[in-house]
């Protein structure tokens, strides 16, 4: 039996330029984070007691013969992928899915990281980071960029760039007490709504605005600065909630579905109540907003979004883990 635990991410500047087509030609760049809030998958060949041969427990359970069966494009797709046969998956997750905050991508990466575990192998985070792209992006077919899959291999807050060679993944070099107070100054609040990121992607990919090119690359050069606010003492991290604001204002340039009134409505209350800057997480529509507040005005804007649940969390540093693994005997049936 094999017990993984993936973080999920929280993606500050940069977003929409880690797609590839965009990438490729332009470059890019994302200043993310990951929290500790994960999610788990726990996999082990299943007896041979059963009418079924695989068993797959996740907001539904599907009991398949064959892995073509399998309606999970993920599971179906990484299954053949790495070969895997007569498995029982569960997977949980101390948030729900489609939110912003790369949940789909995490479990990508915590169940190969899990598959491999499984035939005894150790894999590095590089090593996931590309599988899990690879399997969304290409034997599923799903829009979307690359960070997800990387934020959740390797963990931790980074900046990730992106170019024609593919990406690099280097720490933001932080002093710890200054990094705690970044984290206590932001407030991560649920809005209700749940979407799929591809379909956003996607459909943002058809809007095409003009001058949405240039949006990305201004949307680039954010990172630079948010960067330097996070390293440089000097700087008020004041100035990071700022500079959230900027950058969500140009995110709803790019796309008239990245948000809608409800959020901006929710966006608006915490601004008057005193947020300086935040966003929506992830590629829009619904999922998580994260603000930027100073201590004195958090009970303000707490109240100004009494309708939604606020999410206490913390920064994490670990990536996706092997959390329990028990080594298992299996020979595969003669075909």
């Amino acid at each position: 039996m094999i017990i993984t635990q993936t973080p999920f991410r929280m993606s500050f500047f940069g977003g929409g330029t880690d797609m590839e087509a965009h990438f490729r030609r332009y470059g890019g760049a994302v200043l993310s984070t990951t929290i500790d809030k994960y999610c788990y998958v726990e996999v082990r060949h299943l007896p041979r007691f059963f009418s079924y041969s695989s068993e797959l427990i996740y907001a539904r359970t599907e009991r398949v013969r064959q892995v073509r069966e399998i309606e999970h494009p993920l599971i179906r797709n990484a299954m053949q992928m790495l070969d895997m046969q007569e498995l029982r998956l569960t997977y949980d997750a101390d948030l729900p899915a489609r939110s912003g905050l790369g949940t789909s991508s995490a479990f990508a990466v915590g169940m190969l990281n899990a598959f491999y575990a499984l035939k005894g192998k150790h894999v590095d985070q590089r090593r996931l980071a590309d599988d899990a792209i690879y399997l969304e992006r290409t034997l599923c077919g799903e829009a979307g960029g690359w960070q997800d899959q990387i934020a959740a291999a390797f963990g931790g807050m980074n900046r990730i760039d992106f170019g024609p060679e593919g990406y690099s993944v280097r720490p933001v070099i932080i002093a710890p007490e200054r990094k705690k107070q970044l984290n206590e100054h932001l407030m991560l609040f649920f809005t209700g709504f749940t979407r799929l990121s591809s379909q956003v992607q996607a459909q943002c990919a058809l809007e095409n605005p003009r001058g949405k090119t240039a949006l990305l690359r201004a949307m680039r050069a954010l990172v630079d600065q948010g960067e330097e606010i996070l390293t440089d003492p000097a700087r008020s991290l004041d100035d990071f909630g700022l500079l959230l604001d900027e950058t969500w204002r140009m995110k709803r340039q790019t796309a008239a579905s990245v948000s809608n009134g409800s959020i901006d409505e929710m966006y608006a209350r915490a601004m008057a109540a005193g947020a300086l800057g935040g966003k929506l997480l992830g590629a829009g529509s619904g999922g998580f907003l994260v603000f930027y507040v100073r201590p004195e005005k958090q009970a303000a804007v707490r109240q100004a979004l009494d309708s939604l649940m606020q999410i206490p969390f913390s920064f994490e540093e670990g990536g996706s883990q092997v959390l329990y693994y028990r080594p298992e005997q299996f020979e595969r049936l003669a075909e």
